[in-house]
């Protein structure tokens, strides 16, 4: 599993490698029933404290991505297709509430967002 930490990112490591991860499964490099590498294993790789492995790998049994099985590990849980459509509509809905209220915070109106989401839509990304 590839997951690269920005140290000099404002985004929390465990963030970062909890949406790594959710990113994994979202594009099918992580199936259901893989096994996440231990918090051990996975912090001493990414030179990170096993604290900060641990609370990525509990928020995302909390939302639902893997199950933790005491002495077995770490394994993405069965997703439903349309179940992880729905997740990946969910994160952009939070992406955009955030883009929207700091955009409102210097003055922008919605003309300015519908103007700024035709370019960007339109862009190769």
């Amino acid at each position: 599993m590839n997951i690269l930490i920005a140290t000099n990112s404002k985004v929390p490591l465990f963030e970062q490698i909890k949406d790594q991860i959710k990113q994994h499964i979202f594009t099918g490099k992580l199936h259901e029933g893989d096994s996440l590498p231990s918090m051990r294993v996975l912090a001493k790789e990414l030179k990170v404290s096993v604290i900060t492995t641990k609370r990525a790998y509990e928020e995302l049994e909390r939302e639902g991505y893997v199950i933790s099985t005491i002495g077995k590990g770490t394994f993405v849980a069965g997703q439903q297709p349309h179940v992880l459509k729905e997740w990946q509509m969910r994160e952009i809905e939070n992406e955009l509430e955030r883009v929207v209220q700091s955009g409102k915070q210097i003055g922008l109106t919605k003309q300015d967002f519908i103007e700024l989401l035709d370019v960007y839509y339109e862009e190769d990304v």
